[in-house]
């Protein structure tokens, strides 16, 4: 209870803050400047100025000319950057100066973006001692990808773990479900992420760029990222007096996808609004080993609206979104009935998730420093429906977060963040079918992170304390699975209650050293923590999508990591290049073993092997390698490398059970990329790319209980082409064309839980291998009704 009351009592004080904002103009200036070709001296028109704290931003005009008013008269970050050239990042002080010029210099390539994602402010990616990867915009769209994990897969280290063309889980240096987390809109995702068959409710159409931390270097979003975070940032707000938007579509010829995103925002003297709706559809996919895939079909809509202030004294906005996603579960169609495959209308068996959420994202300037505050409501529903009008299993899950920090203000090279945060959750059973006990949790954690600039040092550090409490709700059944009450004398426990409070420390720290203006290297430890999940601990019942019965330990204990990462980089007019390596011990690792009789045999119930939740001792280590040769003068080549190996083992196990599951083979990605910047008076911006993807065989594999089974090496053709075309009033169109799996190879990716559905009876194989040859065609239409090119 008294965590509650703080809770409510940081929420009462924020609110009280918002109405006393001041309203003195005198704490209010403006900030104008040029920007221009460094070599040319030439302006540069449509170049962006932005301020990632105040989500404020302008566009130069047709001389370079730029104007801001209503800017907070404080120490900012300012980002200046234009397609082509280098972008520059810089701290302004507001109390001192009015104007400033930028001079950009024309770059092809860069891999020091700046990064939030655990950090206390704005700092380079190449400064930053954790490893951080950066996906921007252009390669979410350029490619073709069925969902936003399916988008961030190519990343280095990144992995995921699939169940069909719908479902994809995200995976990192081979740790997933409940030790990655995904932010979006300023908070965690919450979405009964335990489940094997459970993906990540985001629409791709409305991710701008996303941020990947890899280990669990960060501190403010709380337990559960020992694996790291995936924090999927949607677009910065439009300069003042501008509303556009655009409409992308998307078909794919393998699975007939066919999808479309439609949005439109605008920017009216600090009210800002920005409204999307987005549709997607697919019937089954096909390979060359199995044909169809039946029942692979999934359809997918979503919609988001965002209303908000930005004003000299921070800003508020709110974002409602919701989605919904309706994939087939793959294998036989209810009575044994064959479908159409190319029904873009699953059959039974199917589910059905709806995912509703409302948060509120607030800054202000309070004081010297800053306050940000974001409350958040999630609501998740997962059906899993046996026939048409017939769901066994139903999840309710409902989640409030608060988060509170304030950062101190910037002096002498030190930036300092203090925090409180955490959730409140409660999950219902609404089915007939039981997996996990319902139960509500409550945690909180105060974090503190700081960073300081010496020279070409960089040190950053931090502490978290986290404190989760989780009930477990009794369930009694009788003889025919009905619900009852502890009285009834024909009762059986179904779950037994409980009540658990686990306690943990998180930590970072680590430096990062500048060798040379193009070199750096960096070094980070951290320890990470997190609590068991419901399946966990509290699990009774048949988990249809792993074909095992599951048993719930309630005696387990938190997971604890200690994890070393140490990076290495160059960034050059010719190559750019980063080696990343880690270490991670974790004791208490959570995993699932089978249940043997007292005769030694298998345990099973209704004919499926039982198996329970235990811990033990597991090491992962490995590393990534990035490799980009931009050759000069040839600026306009790329040959691009990576490289991502992970090996993880269990301590004091035989040798079938020795190494750890679902950790994904070695694999080199190779791209070669041209780049050309005008083709004609109707052409630009055009390239065209030739990839392989290969993977290496997979025989570190969990062989205990028949779980997993080696996975032969596979490589991949893939290509793509684009252009943006463009007319007397700039660009018209953007078309780009991929094709993945040129020569329409049969594989198994060892991550696919499709390949151990047992038995395919069509094809006498083992599971069902992944998708065959795809085409993607997507099309984006540029809308501009009103735009300008200063901020007034």
């Amino acid at each position: 209870m008294k965590y509650r009351i703080i809770t409510i009592t940081f929420f009462l004080y924020f609110i009280h803050s918002a109405f006393a904002l001041p309203t003195d103009t005198s704490s209010r200036t403006l900030l104008s400047g040029k920007i221009t070709d460094s070599e040319t001296r030439e302006p540069l028109p449509a170049a962006t100025i932005y301020f990632p704290e105040l989500k404020i931003g302008a566009l130069t005009d047709d001389e370079g000319n730029f104007e801001i008013k209503n800017l907070p008269a404080s120490k900012l970050t300012i980002q200046i950057s234009l397609i082509g050239y280098q972008s520059i990042t810089q701290s302004v002080d507001l109390r001192q100066t009015t104007s400033i010029n930028f001079e950009l210099s024309e770059s092809v390539t860069e891999i020091s973006e700046v990064v939030i994602t655990g950090q206390p402010g704005l700092i380079e990616q190449k400064r930053t001692p954790a490893p951080i990867a950066v996906v921007p915009h252009a390669a979410l769209i350029e490619g073709a990808s069925n969902n936003i994990i399916d988008a961030l897969a190519k990343q280095p280290g990144v992995s995921q773990v699939t169940t069909g063309a719908g479902i994809s889980k995200p995976v990192i240096r081979g740790l997933g479900y409940n030790r990655v987390v995904v932010v979006n809109d300023g908070i965690r995702q919450e979405g009964q992420q335990w489940g094997d068959e459970h993906g990540i409710e985001i629409d791709e159409y409305g991710v701008n760029h996303v941020e990947i931390l890899k280990g669990p270097a960060s501190l403010a979003f709380g337990s559960d990222a020992m694996a790291g975070v995936i924090n999927m940032i949607s677009a910065p707000t439009l300069p003042n007096g501008t509303i556009n938007g655009n409409i992308i579509t998307n078909y794919q010829t393998n699975n007939g996808l066919f999808g479309y995103s439609a949005n439109m925002a605008g920017n009216q003297n600090g009210f800002i609004w920005d409204a999307r709706i987005s549709d997607k559809r697919a019937h089954d996919y096909q390979n060359n080993i199995d044909n169809w895939v039946n029942n692979s079909a999934f359809r997918e809509n979503a919609a988001s609206a965002l209303v908000g202030l930005n004003r000299s004294w921070g800003f508020s906005h709110l974002t409602l979104s919701l989605y919904n996603l309706n994939p087939g579960i793959i294998g036989e169609e209810e009575g044994g009935t064959v479908r159409d495959p190319k029904s873009y209308q699953p059959g039974a068996p199917f589910q059905e998730i709806s995912h509703y959420k409302a948060v509120w994202n607030n800054k202000l300037f309070l004081g010297k420093g800053s306050l940000n505050a974001t409350f958040g409501f999630q609501q998740n529903n997962r059906k899993e429906f046996e026939s048409a009008d017939d769901y066994g299993l139903y999840f309710k899950l409902n989640t409030l977060s608060y988060d509170l920090k304030y950062s101190l203000p910037s002096e002498s090279d030190w930036t300092l963040t203090g925090g409180i945060g955490g959730m409140w959750q409660q999950s219902e059973n609404k089915g007939s079918e039981f997996l996990v006990p319902a139960y509500d949790l409550f945690d909180i954690g105060v974090f503190a992170i700081a960073h300081k600039q010496i020279g070409d040092f960089d040190i950053s550090g931090g502490l978290r304390y986290d404190r989760r409490h989780m009930n477990g709700d009794a369930l009694y059944l009788t003889s025919d699975e009905a619900v009852t009450t502890v009285t009834d004398p024909d009762a059986t426990v179904r779950f037994p209650g409980f009540s658990e409070t686990f306690n943990g420390i998180s930590g970072s720290i680590g430096a990062s050293y500048q060798i040379s203006e193009s070199a750096y290297t960096k070094l980070n430890i951290s320890r990470g923590f997190r609590a068991p999940n419901i399946a966990e601990l509290g699990s009774n019942g048949n988990h249809e999508g792993t074909f095992r019965y599951e048993i719930g330990n309630p005696d387990l204990k938190p997971e604890n990591s200690l994890q070393i990462d140490w990076g290495i980089g160059l960034d050059t007019k010719h190559v750019s290049a980063e080696l990343n390596l880690f270490n991670n011990k974790v004791d208490n690792y959570i995993y699932s073993h089978r249940l043997n009789t007292e005769a030694g045999n298998d345990s099973t119930i209704n004919d499926v092997p039982v198996f329970k939740f235990t811990g033990g001792k597991a090491h992962l280590y490995g590393g990534e390698l990035f490799i980009d040769m931009h050759p000069h003068p040839l600026d306009f080549l790329h040959f691009q490398n990576t490289f991502s190996y992970t090996r993880g083992t269990l301590s004091n196990q035989p040798d079938s059970a020795k190494n750890l599951p679902m950790i994904p083979a070695a694999r080199w990605l190779s791209e070669i990329k041209f780049d050309i910047k005008d083709v004609n008076n109707w052409m630009q911006n055009a390239w065209i790319s030739f990839s392989v993807d290969h993977n290496w065989k997979q025989d570190n594999f969990f062989a205990a209980y028949a779980t997993e089974t080696a996975t032969p090496a596979y490589t991949l053709l893939n290509a793509g082409i684009g252009t943006d075309f463009t007319g007397k009033k700039g660009k018209i169109c953007s078309l780009f064309i991929s094709i993945n799996n040129l020569t329409d190879k049969a594989y198994q990716s060892h991550l696919s839980r499709l390949k151990y559905t047992g038995l395919n009876e069509t094809t006498g194989r083992e599971g069902y291998f992944n998708m065959g040859r795809n085409v993607s065609f997507k099309l984006i239409i540029p809308i501009s009704i009103s735009s300008t090119s200063a901020s007034k």
